[in-house]
């Protein structure tokens, strides 16, 4: 009789042993495969909030098929304690493991809200904006300009939100006075800037920045940027290009950046700027006389007079031979590559071409054809 009790006991124990393997083996399978999402979603974690809570969020969005799975894995990979606040991109049939990898490792929010603080060449605008899983694009919510415009509820409403993301959009051609005139209106940041930086030295480039970062400290972050940039398309240039510095470089990519916003036409505006240093010919590029008539505070907001294209200043390359004595605005980093790599034409001469490029020319005569068109455009648009 005992001898058949314990049978039974072992027989029992085998079985409760079997399926506790197959239960582990279907947790480990539950939690590392594709999970059931069918569509992205966006994550909110609070602060304060916990794994259980997000395992039953998740649940309740289709995103797990079993929270206490989800908990168990969690824990199992000693991942519980490290649960971040924020708000996060899950993917379509992303499993529990990559989900519980994306709410523990840290680092920037990958969804939700987004203000974006931008500073353009003409003008500084703050865009409210939220991603949709579904696309993963971004729908703009507001919309206004920070000096001229009132403040939306929208933009209100956010900024009292803890996981709003904000990061300041540095237009590439924007002069180093504009950025430090526009970030003063940025509520977001502190402090004061004590002296505009130079010409030329802010990289063009988009800053995540959070709640009390200070002016001071970001200024420095695209100092850093373009100070990089600098240092590594100088190392990278081509010998026979005809500058001796990489301050000359920055002047003459500053100059690329100002005639033109087609990413196309850089190399080969270079090549003409290029092509008129080595032959002794004066730049005569507008921008410059422009620079020398405003200093780079703000936007000239009319065309150039005569007089003012005589006009001798350090940035008048009309008047001037060679570079002008610094940069002009703060060029992007695909500017500094032209002018250090600019394409190899025979063309010493551009204009306008109605489109938003430019026609370009080797000789005067084609020039001053290409220059005619210009102008019956011009007309032509001042008829309609």
């Amino acid at each position: 009789m005992w001898r058949h009790i314990a049978s039974n006991a072992v027989t029992f124990l085998i079985v409760a042993l079997f399926l506790l393997g197959g239960a582990i083996l279907w947790g480990q399978g539950q939690y590392k495969d594709a999970g059931p999402l069918e569509q992205a979603i966006c994550l909110k974690v609070d602060r304060g909030s916990t794994m259980s809570r997000v395992s039953d969020d998740l649940g309740a969005q289709g995103a797990v098929s079993s929270p206490a799975v989800f908990r168990i894995g969690a824990d199992y990979q000693d991942k519980t304690a490290k649960l971040k606040a924020g708000s996060f991109l899950v993917p379509e049939n992303a499993s529990m493991e990559e989900i519980v990898s994306i709410v523990t490792r840290g680092g920037a929010n990958s969804c939700g809200t987004e203000v974006v603080y931008r500073i353009g060449v003409t003008r500084a605008t703050v865009q409210v904006r939220q991603l949709d899983p579904s696309t993963n694009r971004f729908l703009e919510m507001a919309s206004f300009n920070p000096v001229e415009d009132a403040i939306p509820e929208e933009y209100t409403r956010v900024r009292g939100e803890t996981d709003t993301r904000y990061r300041i959009a540095l237009a590439e051609g924007v002069t180093s006075w504009q950025v430090i005139e526009e970030l003063k209106s940025v509520d977001l940041l502190s402090g004061d800037v004590a002296e505009v930086p130079a010409e030329g030295m802010l990289a063009p480039d988009s800053y995540e920045v959070s709640v009390d970062d200070t002016r001071t400290e970001l200024v420095q972050r695209m100092l850093d940027a373009q100070q990089k940039r600098i240092a590594d398309v100088w190392a990278e240039r081509r010998e026979d290009v005809p500058l001796k510095t990489p301050e000359e470089m920055l002047t003459l990519a500053s100059i690329i950046e100002k005639e033109t916003g087609i990413a196309e036409e850089r190399r080969q505006v270079a090549s003409v700027f290029t092509n008129r240093l080595n032959q002794g010919i004066r730049l005569q590029t507008d921008p410059t006389v422009i620079y020398g008539v405003t200093r780079g505070k703000g936007v000239l907001g009319r065309g150039l007079r005569r007089s003012e294209l005589r006009k001798e200043t350090p940035w008048n390359t009309y008047v001037i031979d060679g570079l002008p004595p610094t940069p002009i605005a703060n060029p992007g980093l695909a500017s500094l590559r032209a002018a250090v790599d600019p394409d190899e034409t025979p063309f010493i001469f551009f204009v306008a071409d109605g489109t938003g490029g430019h026609a370009f020319a080797e000789t005067l005569a084609e020039h001053n054809a290409n220059v005619a068109k210009w102008r019956q455009i011009e007309a032509d648009r001042a008829d309609n």
